[in-house]
């Protein structure tokens, strides 16, 4: 149990007095200047060191952050002071100082509010009646040094007041870090003229070019640190809902009202009690989170990573609950309280608004003009922006919560802050008799399934509150984070992205990334099915198995709206099977008759292999960036086109499939003949004969050209011919590679691209029917990019590794074994392996997933080899930390796998071999080793 301490008295943590005489007795010792120095920084060091530690002890002990932010302001103040009272009487002593030698210490910034983080920056002010002084120039280079050697990171200027008060005009930055300065010691009147002129000259008439600049300057900031305030490793500080959002109100109170605390903010009347507690229980929940970070790491650590949270978590007092660890349990706190320090700066703006008529932001530039005609009558436009005519409005019939939104997103209209901030307020109204009222339900459906905006609007009605209040299932997910490397979005955001992308692919606006989902979404139906099933596709997440959980809650959902059970069905099915498309395109092999088989049984209808598709590509792009890339979605479009071909044959069954792969076959090369200069005619169809029917399949003609170029100069030459080519269409470079093939040759190939530092994201490995291993390697470096292709010389190196291992010269190349990095240490990834009989005509399909490190796939390769098993192809499909491999194998005798002996041995050695160099989650009190979800739980 935590419980809450009084607030400290400096007297009883740092003895100033006492402090002062120690220095004194120093100086009196008659001790060289050195050695004086050397002793009253040990002094000083040690004061510091222990009020430090005090605070530390009193907030592990229950203290809050606030008051340990204070408590460390203090201890800095006490130190300060005696430093100074030091050196101007014991080693700069102005015996009879001049008019121009008066001086003072200033703290500005964070220090100058009295709030100190442990490791944070100490700003200092030295100001200065005049130009600079022998004996100020000397003081101030002296404390300077004193407080760098005892550990302190010092931001400082010295200037003049008719300095500060020139460049307090030009920068905004340099005006707020004085707006909030105090002295600390030194001249009394010489400070008092510098704030009398500051808010004289600087502040005064100066308040809407302050708004404006800190609000740009917010912006900014988050899109330096994250554009949203739901990216999953947060900065603590700089991020979006982050403490420097909240001083940034504090900013704007103080320079336009001149109040800077909770007392003088609530007298303002821009906030209720209720969100005047709301405000506090969110700065405190910041500070001690910040305080603790600082602690746990020795440093200014401002971003909450992997790494960190399941300390964080306990430090701060949260446990596993149900289906939820306590790092989910503590991120998602973190999160809601970044909302609603969002909600609680838009109620401080519509009140700057109010009171100083500043010139509505309007989206007009933005969206097109403002269209006020035949508003319904609860509605007025003021300033360019749609508004609640009275609060009666909302009393009087609570759908216009749901009605607001829907005006604003049919007439292109942004929605004033002062109805959002109403809307909040009146949340309570939203009963479930309202979510079961036909005209409401009809309203969230026109915004849900909206041909204009979808994504902006509801996530205009997630900020205010209203979506997850109409909609307790997806309430249930908001500010939910997933413990993993895989996603950077918490739940609702990434949902929302989702639709907005959604909406960006149907009016046409990803063209170039999405040509076959722009083309066939006119041909969709059901799209308000395909809207509603990607806002409710993740409510399973945290419950159990998100699919299965999440159809139900969908299920649910749909029903209360009111919609036909066809529909409701559908929508079901897509939340249930969201998944499928992309773990077939990217875990299985497409051009066995088996997996489309069982792929069109599952899909079952045109009309849902269309929504399938543009579901899956929203979900995949809206984790994150860097996730999508051309290799995924040439995964999918070649599944689509197999399925649809299907479809359109007539027949699903595997017999059917199969004869519709291969009359596939012959149509596609057939088709590659006939564009074929004549005079090659003849070697390209003997080039053909040399594979089954599926490689035409799997490869198009710019393909089957390289593939017959490189091989006829691989015949030439009699060895072993290795060749790349960049393809960044599709995000990898394509390395092909014609051997004889033996046993052991691709784990000796996997190993050659680990050690160039290649990954490794799909291999289709052909043996052709005269013996040569005919395989095509699709790769990337490290950030994701088509290897090699800024440097040429990294691709030469890694070709000459790759024909190293293909000719089978030398010993195989060593791994170099690196542990994992700190942030994916934090997670424990239990191994697993699986070998499946069932999903394929001719192969066994081996399923293997792990932690992901450098040199796993030769690793998996090698085991694979020892056992007498041939690879057909090899699947690779990484999540964050996480990576998922699927083999499709044959015994050397060209069947299935079936000795179960054989079969046991093989997964224990799999095991064993993604387990070798697992790291164990650092040992620190309180730290917490979660386990991670299967690979197929983390989209």
């Amino acid at each position: 149990m935590v419980f809450r301490l009084r607030p400290a008295r400096i007297e009883d943590v740092l003895d100033g007095a006492k402090l002062r005489v120690q220095l004194t007795a120093a100086a009196l010792d008659g001790m060289g200047d050195e050695d004086l120095r050397k002793r009253a920084q040990q002094l000083l060091h040690h004061a510091l060191f222990r009020g430090r530690m005090i605070a530390k002890e009193r907030l592990e002990n229950g203290a809050s952050g606030l008051e340990t932010a204070r408590l460390l302001a203090k201890v800095a103040d006490e130190v300060i002071q005696a430093l100074y009272d030091f050196v101007t009487t014991h080693i700069f002593r102005a015996r009879n100082p001049t008019e121009g030698e008066r001086f003072a210490v200033v703290a500005v910034g964070g220090y100058g509010r009295r709030q100190l983080a442990p490791s944070s920056d100490i700003d200092l002010l030295f100001l200065r009646a005049y130009k600079q002084t022998p004996w100020s120039e000397s003081v101030t280079e002296y404390m300077l040094y004193m407080l760098w050697d005892m550990g302190l990171k010092v931001g400082h200027a010295s200037r003049t007041v008719d300095e500060c008060v020139r460049l307090a005009k030009q920068d905004h930055t340099i005006q707020t870090a004085l707006l909030e300065s105090r002295r600390l010691c030194g001249d009394e009147s010489l400070f008092a003229e510098f704030k009398y002129r500051f808010e004289r000259d600087v502040v005064a008439g100066s308040h809407r070019s302050f708004i404006l600049a800190k609000l740009k300057e917010r912006d900014e900031r988050h899109s330096r640190a994250g554009a949203s305030r739901y990216m999953v490793e947060p900065n603590v500080k700089e991020g979006k809902g982050g403490l420097r959002d909240l001083h940034t109100l504090y900013w704007m109170t103080k320079h336009v009202y001149g109040v800077d605390n909770l007392k003088g903010i609530a007298e303002l009347s821009a906030f209720t009690r209720e969100e005047i507690n709301t405000l506090q229980r969110a700065g405190e929940f910041l500070w001690r989170t910040r305080c603790h970070l600082h602690f746990i790491t020795g440093r200014a650590e401002e971003r909450i990573t992997f790494d960190l949270m399941p300390e964080m978590a306990h430090v701060m007092g949260f446990g596993s609950r149900s289906e939820m660890a306590a790092v989910e349990r503590f991120m998602k706190r973190y999160f809601q309280v970044a909302k609603q320090i969002g909600g609680l700066t838009r109620i401080l703006c519509a009140k700057l608004e109010a009171d100083h008529q500043k010139r509505a932001p309007s989206l007009a530039r933005f969206r097109g003009g403002v269209n006020a005609h035949n508003l319904p009558p609860d509605f007025r436009i003021e300033s360019g922006r749609l508004t609640l005519d009275s609060l009666r409005a909302l009393g009087d019939d609570p759908a216009n919560m749901l009605r607001i939104f829907q005006i604003a997103d049919a007439r292109n209209l942004d929605i004033h802050p002062e109805a959002l901030t109403e809307i909040t307020r009146a949340l309570r109204k939203m009963s479930p008799a309202v979510r079961r009222d036909p005209e409401a339900r009809a309203l969230f459906l026109d915004i849900a399934a909206s041909p204009h905006n979808p994504g902006r609007t509801l996530a205009l009605m997630n900020e205010a509150g209203v979506l997850g209040r109409f909609m307790p299932e997806f309430g249930r997910v908001v500010a939910q984070m997933q413990f993993n490397m895989y996603h950077h979005y918490t739940v609702d955001e990434h949902t929302l992205h989702a639709i907005d992308i959604i909406s960006g692919i149907e009016h046409g606006r990803y063209g170039d990334d999405h040509p076959l989902a722009t083309m066939i979404f006119p041909k969709i139906i059901n799209r308000r099915a395909l809207y509603l099933a990607m806002l409710l596709h993740d409510t399973g997440k945290g419950i159990g198995d998100q699919q299965e959980e999440g159809e139900k809650t969908a299920i649910a959902a749909c029903e209360r709206l009111g919609l036909p059970a066809e529909e409701v069905e559908l929508v079901g099915w897509l939340v249930g099977n969201h998944l499928l498309m992309s773990d077939v395109a990217q875990k299985r092999d497409i051009g066995d008759p088996r997996t489309i088989s069982s792929f069109v049984e599952i899909v079952g209808t045109l009309e849902r292999l269309r929504l399938l598709l543009v579901l899956t590509i929203a979900d995949i792009r809206a984790v994150g960036p860097g996730v999508w890339n051309g290799w995924k979605g040439q995964l999918l479009r070649d599944l689509y086109r197999m399925a649809e071909a299907v479809f359109h044959g007539g027949r699903t069954d595997e017999a059917g499939v199969r004869e519709r792969l291969m009359e596939q076959a012959r149509e596609a090369r057939a088709k590659l003949l006939a564009s074929w200069p004549a005079v090659d005619g003849a070697d390209l169809n003997a080039w053909l004969d040399r594979f089954d029917a599926a490689y035409t399949l799997s490869f198009d003609r710019d393909a089957v050209a390289w593939h017959f170029a490189q091989a006829a100069e691989a015949r030439r030459t009699g060895e072993s011919h290795v060749a790349a080519r960049p393809t960044p269409r599709r995000g990898v470079t394509e390395v092909l590679v014609y051997a004889p093939d033996r046993p052991g040759l691709f784990a000796r190939l996997a190993r050659a691209f680990a050690a160039a530092g290649a990954d490794i994201t799909d291999a289709r490995v052909n043996t052709t029917k005269d013996g040569a291993a005919f395989d095509i390697f699709s790769v990337h470096d490290s950030s994701g990019d088509p290897f090699g292709i800024d440097d040429p010389r990294l691709l030469e190196q890694l070709l000459i590794r790759v024909r190293t291992a293909a000719s089978g010269d030398g010993p195989a190349l060593p791994m170099t074994r690196k542990p994992a990095a700190r942030r994916a240490a934090a997670f424990q990834i239990e191994p697993w392996a699986r070998l499946d009989n069932e999903l394929s005509i001719t192969s066994t399909v081996i399923e293997v997933s792990g932690r992901d490190r450098a040199g796993l796939l030769a690793d998996l390769a090698r085991v694979l080899a020892e056992g007498g098993l041939s690879i057909n192809s090899a699947h690779i499909d990484s999540h964050g930390e996480r990576v998922g491999d699927v083999f499709y194998v044959q015994t050397l005798e060209g069947g299935k796998l079936t000795e179960e002996a054989r079969i046991v041995e093989i997964r224990a050695r799999l095991i064993e071999a993604m387990r070798e160099g697992e790291p164990d989650a650092p040992s620190t009190v309180g730290r917490q080793k979660l386990a991670v979800a299967p690979a197929s739980q983390l989209r």
